[in-house]
């Protein structure tokens, strides 16, 4: 006597309620997860040393590799320009790694301006103290990492 028997047969709405339970054991970890990641975001305020004026905005972006060095990166923020030192607060940044990168815009044209060869006339930093050396920095000499807790980061601005 082999197969199965009546008591063992699973009709196909059987198979369907044992399918949706299988489902949700698998999406709503997955979901808790993903809602937990979505509202892991960190603030950070970058402190930028060495302002030379309070002309203008101190700006600052948190950018991602692809984004390093352009006008359009995934965080930003400015405040008013004083000598000596500004903090800047960004908030709503996914946990990561990025790089930091400051200009202090005296005219408030939001651009950097240049001289007639190409070299800023207003002053620009990035995170780890990267510098220009005949060009600006890599992403990784200026890479960060931003937890959670979010953090200080600290920026010389520089003036050629």
């Amino acid at each position: 006597m082999g197969g199965i028997g009546p008591a063992m047969a699973w009709t196909p709405g059987d198979m369907a309620r044992a399918s949706l339970r299988a489902l949700r054991r698998l999406l709503l970890p997955l979901a808790v997860l993903l809602a937990a990641a979505a509202g892991a975001t960190a603030s950070v305020d970058i402190r930028v040393s060495n302002v030379r004026n309070d002309k203008g905005h101190v700006l600052a972006a948190v950018c991602t590799k692809s984004q390093f060095l352009s006008a359009h990166c995934a965080y930003v923020g400015s405040a008013p320009a004083r000598s000596g030192e500004v903090t800047v607060r960004i908030s709503g940044i996914v946990p990561g790694t990025y790089a930091v990168q400051v200009f202090h815009d005296e005219n408030d044209n939001k651009e950097i301006d240049r001289n007639f060869v190409g070299i800023p006339t207003e002053g620009m930093g990035f995170s780890n103290d990267a510098r220009f050396h005949f060009g600006p920095p890599s992403f990784g000499d200026a890479a960060v990492s931003i937890g959670p807790g979010g953090g200080v980061i600290a920026v010389r601005m520089r003036y050629f």
